[in-house]
């Protein structure tokens, strides 16, 4: 039968819940199980793909085009797998479904109401993806807080889960806070609360990891054990770290591994994480580094931009240096507010993305500013397109092109709303989204990158370069070295320069992994680190 692990978390957000359960996929995998993950989210919206990034984040997007939760993001990078929209619940997914049921007169005359329907269709979605997805292990984070009021429904569901599955066949894990206070003292207090909370509602935690700056103190540990109805070996310690990659390795030297197999059933031996202790080194201990700019809208939450973020990490540490990034936002750069010779200071730059005008003309003053002294620039989907528009701007000479995004009366419309998205009326769901075949052309920087024909990258995006432009463009010295079926643009390159300049309109860093660096950012990388060594 299928095996559920049940991720809760209590105290505060942001605590890390989705690492750990990223981190309990990666070892129980490692014991050469099927394992896949979903994110419950409770808030009311059907997807992420609505939310401003301050809101919550990054919105991760699937190879099927799902607009998800970060965490996602987390569950493929430690898993080294593609999960599917489906992967990523939310409440407005459950209520919508239950609500479409009910007008079709599918519950037969029934009063609809939370329990059973709402549970119901809850568990069922859990389910689904067991089976599509044939997991040995199903791994369901529940987002938010115990208490929180909108998600007591899935609380419940996974509580009915623990009766109907069996308690062979289930596990309870709750993730929650031990503080430091200003003394110096580490406080159980709101570990305790949390978890009674948790078992009011009716759910036994199974293992108790403990969130605290330091190395969870022994009578401390001993503490929460006793106040949880848990054995001491149950409880676990998960400090701060250097780096999230550490955590399984952590987890599993203090036994985790091998106490959540025994809980359910699953045959162990000892794993082989040589591959993830080797990244890890390499991450943490390196010799040199390089100064990445990282320029972008959302720079005051860098979890806005932690794909782009992450697949650095993974490339700079397959590249065998260090990696330190400045955070420069937009906006100030548009009101005059840096200097942007701070920039020479920097090896190279990602031009971030971000829809809207907000700061775009600071990114295109940026850019303008990388690419005249020779500092080596990664333009990511919009990034790409304002590499494009200064590009027309200041080696064409259309000093008024632009972006009908941005405007609309621009006489050279250099970037264009895609022909697919005219009658669009509802902004949900409907950008052109999800992993879609590039043709590469041979003897280019992106046929280095890759080295075949075709390969496919997961876009987000509703504009496109413009064909018409794309011969005077390319009779300016620009390249378009990587091609959709549909015949626009998806790389852009430089022909005639010394230095890295490359546009990418798909985000290839959803795809990066720590053992399996995205080939765009590797190759950005090694060319910063040589242009280092000139």
């Amino acid at each position: 039968m299928v095996k559920y692990i049940f991720i809760t978390g209590g105290v505060l957000s942001g605590l890390g819940k989705g690492v750990v359960t990223a981190s309990t996929g990666l070892l129980l995998k490692s014991l050469g199980y099927n394992v896949t993950a979903i994110k419950i989210d409770p808030y009311v919206n059907v997807d992420a793909g609505t939310m401003n990034p301050y809101m919550h984040g990054e919105v991760f997007v699937t190879e099927d085009g799902g607009e998800t939760d970060l965490d996602i993001g987390h569950y493929e990078r430690f898993l080294g797998i593609n999960l599917t929209k489906k992967h990523n619940i939310t409440t407005g997914q459950i209520y919508y479904s239950v609500i479409m049921k009910e007008r079709k007169g599918e519950y037969l005359g029934k009063c609809v109401q939370i329990i059973p329907h709402i549970t119901d269709e809850i568990k069922e979605r859990i389910r689904e993806v067991a089976r599509e997805s044939s997991a040995d292990i199903v791994l369901v984070e529940i987002g938010g807080t115990v208490g929180d009021i909108e998600g007591l429904p899935f609380l419940e569901a996974i509580r009915q889960m623990r009766i109907e599955e069996g308690i062979r066949n289930t596990l309870a894990i709750h993730v929650a806070l031990a503080p430091i206070i200003s003394t110096g003292e580490q406080k159980t207090k709101p570990v305790q609360h949390s978890i009674q909370e948790l078992r009011r509602i009716g759910i036994q935690p199974d293992v108790v990891i403990v969130r605290s700056p330091r190395e969870l103190e022994e009578e401390n540990r001993a503490k929460i054990a006793l106040y949880s109805n848990l054995p001491k070996e149950a409880v676990f310690s998960d400090p701060d770290v250097d780096t999230i990659y550490r955590v399984p390795l952590i987890l599993h030297s203090k036994g985790y591994t091998k106490y959540v197999a025994s809980k359910l059933g699953l045959r162990y031996k000892e794993p082989d994480l040589s591959k993830w202790e080797e990244f890890v080194n390499k991450l943490t201990s390196p010799k040199n580094y390089i100064k990445i700019a990282m320029i972008g809208k959302y720079t005051k939450l860098h979890d806005s931009y932690i794909s782009i973020v992450e697949a650095l990490k993974h490339s700079a540490a397959w590249n065998n240096i260090g990696l330190k990034l400045g955070w420069f936002e937009a906006t100030d750069i548009e009101r005059g507010k840096i200097d942007l010779n701070q920039l020479k200071n920097y090896d190279g730059a990602v031009i971030l993305p971000g829809f809207g005008k907000r700061g775009s003309e600071g990114k295109i003053t940026a850019i303008k500013y990388l690419r005249e002294n020779e500092i080596p620039i990664l333009g990511i989907c919009f990034g790409m397109q304002l590499m494009v528009i200064e590009y027309a701007r200041n080696v064409v000479g259309l000093t008024k092109a632009n972006s009908t995004e941005l405007d609309p009366s621009t006489p050279y419309p250099v970037v264009d709303l895609l022909p697919s998205q005219y009658n669009v009326e509802h902004l949900g769901g409907t950008m052109r989204l999800g992993a879609h075949p590039i043709i590469i052309e041979e003897n280019s920087t992106a046929w280095e990158m890759y080295g075949k024909k075709t390969v496919y990258e997961r876009h987000r995006h509703r504009y496109e370069v413009n064909p018409k432009y794309i011969d005077l463009l390319e009779s300016a010295g620009l390249r378009i070295s990587g091609w959709s079926r549909e015949k626009y643009p998806e790389f852009i390159e430089q022909r005639r320069t010394r230095v890295f300049y490359f546009g990418t309109q798909p985000h290839p860093e959803f795809k990066s992994r720590p053992l399996k660096p995205s080939p765009v950012y590797l190759y950005f990388v090694k060319k910063v680190v040589e242009a280092t060594k000139k």
